[in-house]
Protein backbone atom coordinates (compact mmCIF):
# COMPACT_ATOMS: atom_id res chain seq x y z
CA UNK A 1 0.00 0.00 0.00
CA UNK A 2 3.46 2.30 0.87
CA UNK A 3 3.73 2.00 -3.40
CA UNK A 4 0.48 3.11 -3.70
CA UNK A 5 -0.29 5.82 -1.79
CA UNK A 6 2.99 7.32 -2.02
CA UNK A 7 2.07 9.59 -4.82
CA UNK A 8 0.20 11.59 -2.37
CA UNK A 9 3.39 12.25 -0.80
CA UNK A 10 5.04 13.42 -3.91
CA UNK A 11 6.34 9.55 -4.52
CA UNK A 12 8.91 9.82 -1.75
CA UNK A 13 7.41 6.35 0.34
CA UNK A 14 7.28 4.98 -2.96
CA UNK A 15 10.89 5.59 -3.84
CA UNK A 16 11.55 4.64 -0.18
CA UNK A 17 9.80 1.46 -0.57
CA UNK A 18 11.08 0.16 -4.01
CA UNK A 19 14.37 0.92 -3.67
CA UNK A 20 14.38 -0.75 0.21
CA UNK A 21 12.34 -3.87 -1.07
CA UNK A 22 15.14 -4.46 -3.63
CA UNK A 23 18.22 -3.96 -1.61
CA UNK A 24 16.70 -6.59 1.08
CA UNK A 25 15.58 -8.84 -2.03
CA UNK A 26 19.54 -8.24 -3.07
CA UNK A 27 21.01 -8.73 0.21
CA UNK A 28 18.74 -11.96 0.97
CA UNK A 29 20.00 -13.44 -2.59
CA UNK A 30 23.76 -12.81 -1.78
CA UNK A 31 23.40 -14.37 2.40
CA UNK A 32 21.55 -17.26 0.81
CA UNK A 33 23.36 -18.05 -2.20
CA UNK A 34 26.46 -18.37 -0.10
CA UNK A 35 24.78 -20.85 2.32
CA UNK A 36 22.43 -22.50 -0.07
CA UNK A 37 22.17 -23.36 -3.65
CA UNK A 38 20.82 -20.99 -6.32
CA UNK A 39 18.22 -23.87 -7.61
CA UNK A 40 16.81 -24.09 -4.05
CA UNK A 41 16.29 -20.41 -3.85
CA UNK A 42 14.30 -20.05 -7.14
CA UNK A 43 12.62 -23.00 -6.46
CA UNK A 44 11.35 -20.93 -3.32
CA UNK A 45 11.21 -17.31 -5.13
CA UNK A 46 9.51 -18.09 -8.06
CA UNK A 47 6.27 -19.77 -7.68
CA UNK A 48 5.05 -16.24 -6.13
CA UNK A 49 7.84 -13.90 -7.61
CA UNK A 50 6.48 -14.03 -11.08
CA UNK A 51 3.20 -12.33 -9.68
CA UNK A 52 5.06 -10.20 -6.46
CA UNK A 53 7.86 -8.20 -8.75
CA UNK A 54 5.57 -7.03 -11.48
CA UNK A 55 3.00 -6.23 -8.62
CA UNK A 56 5.62 -4.11 -7.08
CA UNK A 57 6.82 -2.38 -10.32
CA UNK A 58 3.01 -1.98 -11.07
CA UNK A 59 2.54 -0.49 -7.78
CA UNK A 60 5.42 1.68 -8.26
CA UNK A 61 4.24 3.21 -11.53
CA UNK A 62 0.86 3.94 -9.42
CA UNK A 63 3.17 5.72 -6.64
CA UNK A 64 4.69 8.04 -9.41
CA UNK A 65 1.50 8.55 -11.39
CA UNK A 66 0.28 11.79 -9.28
CA UNK A 67 3.66 13.18 -8.82
CA UNK A 68 4.85 12.62 -12.33
CA UNK A 69 1.44 14.26 -13.51
CA UNK A 70 1.72 17.37 -11.04
CA UNK A 71 5.36 18.14 -12.53
CA UNK A 72 4.07 17.98 -16.06
CA UNK A 73 1.30 20.20 -14.78
CA UNK A 74 4.33 22.82 -13.08
CA UNK A 75 6.26 22.41 -16.06
CA UNK A 76 3.40 23.54 -18.59
CA UNK A 77 3.13 20.61 -20.36
CA UNK A 78 -0.26 19.66 -19.12
CA UNK A 79 -3.52 22.53 -18.63
CA UNK A 80 -4.96 20.72 -15.42
CA UNK A 81 -3.24 18.94 -12.63
CA UNK A 82 -5.17 15.56 -12.91
CA UNK A 83 -7.51 14.24 -15.88
CA UNK A 84 -10.37 11.96 -14.75
CA UNK A 85 -7.88 9.71 -17.69
CA UNK A 86 -4.96 10.08 -15.38
CA UNK A 87 -7.31 9.02 -12.32
CA UNK A 88 -8.37 5.83 -14.27
CA UNK A 89 -5.13 4.95 -14.89
CA UNK A 90 -3.89 5.34 -11.20
CA UNK A 91 -6.89 3.21 -10.06
CA UNK A 92 -6.03 1.06 -13.16
CA UNK A 93 -2.73 0.49 -11.86
CA UNK A 94 -3.55 0.08 -8.37
CA UNK A 95 -6.27 -2.62 -8.84
CA UNK A 96 -3.43 -4.51 -10.91
CA UNK A 97 -1.14 -4.30 -8.33
CA UNK A 98 -3.21 -5.75 -5.81
CA UNK A 99 -4.56 -8.34 -7.03
CA UNK A 100 -1.53 -9.54 -8.36
CA UNK A 101 -0.48 -9.32 -4.91
CA UNK A 102 -3.25 -11.21 -3.85
CA UNK A 103 -2.53 -14.31 -6.34
CA UNK A 104 1.10 -14.30 -5.11
CA UNK A 105 -0.02 -14.41 -1.68
CA UNK A 106 -2.05 -17.57 -2.06
CA UNK A 107 0.95 -18.97 -4.39
CA UNK A 108 3.43 -18.70 -1.16
CA UNK A 109 1.06 -19.65 1.46
CA UNK A 110 0.05 -22.63 -0.99
CA UNK A 111 2.59 -23.55 -3.40
CA UNK A 112 6.10 -22.32 -2.04
CA UNK A 113 5.24 -23.54 1.28
CA UNK A 114 4.70 -27.30 0.27
CA UNK A 115 7.91 -26.60 -1.83
CA UNK A 116 10.17 -25.32 2.04
CA UNK A 117 8.08 -28.45 3.19
CA UNK A 118 9.17 -30.99 0.88
CA UNK A 119 13.15 -29.36 0.56
CA UNK A 120 13.25 -29.71 4.41
CA UNK A 121 12.06 -33.36 4.45
CA UNK A 122 14.24 -34.74 1.91
CA UNK A 123 17.23 -36.48 2.33
CA UNK A 124 19.58 -33.32 0.85
CA UNK A 125 17.31 -30.66 1.70
CA UNK A 126 18.87 -27.63 2.46
CA UNK A 127 22.11 -29.08 2.67
CA UNK A 128 24.76 -27.95 -0.38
Amino acid sequence: MTLILGGFIFGIPTFTNIFSNGYMFGVIFAVYIKAFRIDQFLLLILPHGIFEIPAIIIAGAAGFKIPYEIVRYLAGKKETILTKEDIKEYLTFALISIILIVIAAWIEANVTLKIAEAMLNSTNGFNR
